[in-house]
């Protein structure tokens, strides 16, 4: 694609880089100066032309990167009169209703945001809840990382595995991951409590997990809890070897250690957020949705 430049914010400049690659695209990279009261100073190396496309997700510090993402959308919109801005991992997706009175629905404000920056349209990738993608005005496109997670897991050689989602929520993404592998899939279900964040597993026995490899499939995995619970209770069922796939690693508190100690032999995610989890290029499917 001629006439394109990509602009990479710093927490998703890898990203962007190979994005910006498979559209045949001009990268134009970001710096971020930190100042002591915590404001963020954003400044592009050079100025885009054509179609402008920024990509950048919002995982923590969650506000910084937002500021740098309306900063940037605000830079890009000054040369370009449509830009498109991929958020690989949109912050705030989880507080997308009123769960409790008083409660305020942080994404619809996010969204305005957004908007009022200059974005004119918004890419996610596995987006917490398709209830949210309501709260926006302009276009907002969900692109799943299911396929490549699946096709990833296929490298791991397991033995006659089934995928598991650890809770009801999670069961569309489950069934979707094992039609891409070629397998079955249940759903446990959880309970949390909305006040205390306890999580309990309320499924009883499953005979079908005994000496069978399991995939526990979730979209994002922030403190690792109801990992943790959901390998607790699958060890008890004396099923095989556990692996966790997610297209979101928060990974939040040590929660990497915390799942490995729990029984988990491997956890992989998507490049949505870096780290030493994020071995599924999430690029390609970005550009095909671009």
């Amino acid at each position: 694609m001629s006439g394109i430049t990509v602009i990479g914010g710093k927490s998703s400049d890898i990203l962007a880089k190979k994005l910006a690659k498979k559209l045949n695209a001009s990268f134009v990279s970001s710096e971020v100066k930190i100042f002591p009261d915590g404001e963020s100073k954003i400044t592009i190396s050079a100025k885009p032309k054509g179609k402008v496309i920024v990509v950048n997700s919002t995982y923590p510090p969650v506000d910084s990167n937002l500021i740098q993402t309306l900063s940037l959308i605000s830079k890009a919109r000054q040369s370009a009169r449509d830009v498109i801005c991929v958020i690989p991992y949109m912050g705030y997706a989880r507080q997308d209703r009123e769960f409790l009175p008083g409660e305020i629905v942080t994404l619809s404000v996010i969204a305005k945001l957004l908007s009022s920056a200059g974005a004119s349209k918004i890419i996610v990738v596995d987006m917490h809840s398709m209830l949210g993608a309501e709260l926006f005005k302009i276009p907002i496109k969900n692109v799943s990382a299911v396929p490549e997670l699946a096709n990833y897991l296929k490298k791991l050689k397991l033995k006659n595995p089934i995928v598991i989602s650890p809770d009801l929520g999670g069961k569309e993404r489950a069934a979707e991951f094992a039609k891409f592998y070629g397998t079955d899939y249940i759903a446990l279900k959880k309970q949390r409590d909305r006040k205390t964040g306890k999580v309990r597993i309320m499924t009883n026995n499953l005979d079908d997990v005994k000496g069978r490899d399991l995939v526990i499939v979730d979209d994002m995995i922030s403190t690792g809890g109801s990992i943790v619970k959901a390998t607790q209770f699958l060890k008890k069922q004396k099923c095989g070897k556990i692996v966790v796939a997610c297209t979101h690693a928060l990974l939040i508190n040590n929660a990497e250690k915390k799942i490995k100690n729990a029984g988990v032999s491997a956890i992989f995610s998507a490049n949505t957020i870096p780290g030493s989890t994020s071995l599924v290029d999430v690029s390609g499917i970005i550009a095909k949705a671009i």
